[in-house]
């Protein structure tokens, strides 16, 4: 082989890689034009998911567990102490809640409902202590019977 079939040779490699790098070049080219109008695309997207979800109306959410969660407390706390007469400051230091008036006065609208549900008595005002069946059955005796109603 001489020198002039080598430089052929070579210059054929040289045409051939040249060609495969031009169109390695514009499948480049043709990527990142694609690449661009995708991401153009997502964000177009993203920006349509906010204004939707701007737009939405809040689903309904479950109240907060945390007054059951209260409410059990103040029962188990009752239930824990029978016989004792609590005034609502000391209930909260028993339970550990925050004794400021706003805390204090959700306390008492929960006792009065307890005491409107029968499972808790007010002795006096302010205070309040768990129902025992002596005073259910006091209230039973309270009640007019058909006979005081004839």
């Amino acid at each position: 082989m001489n020198v002039t079939e080598l430089l052929r040779l070579l210059q054929a490699e040289h045409d051939e890689t040249a060609a495969r790098a031009d169109s390695l070049r514009e499948q480049i080219d043709q990527l990142t034009s694609a690449l661009a109008e995708v991401e153009a695309r997502l964000a177009e997207i993203v920006t349509t998911g906010k204004v939707i979800e701007g737009l939405a109306l809040p689903e309904p959410t479950q109240a907060p567990a945390e007054p059951a969660t209260v409410y059990q407390r103040i029962v188990t706390a009752f239930n824990e102490h029978p016989g004792r007469i609590f005034r609502v400051r000391d209930l909260h230091e028993l339970l550990g809640l925050p004794t400021d008036e706003p805390s204090i006065n959700v306390t008492r609208s929960r006792l009065g409902r307890l005491v409107r549900q029968g499972l808790l008595d007010q002795p006096g005002r302010g205070r309040y202590q768990k129902r025992t069946n002596a005073a259910l059955r006091g209230l039973e005796s309270a009640q007019p019977t058909a006979a005081t109603l004839a």
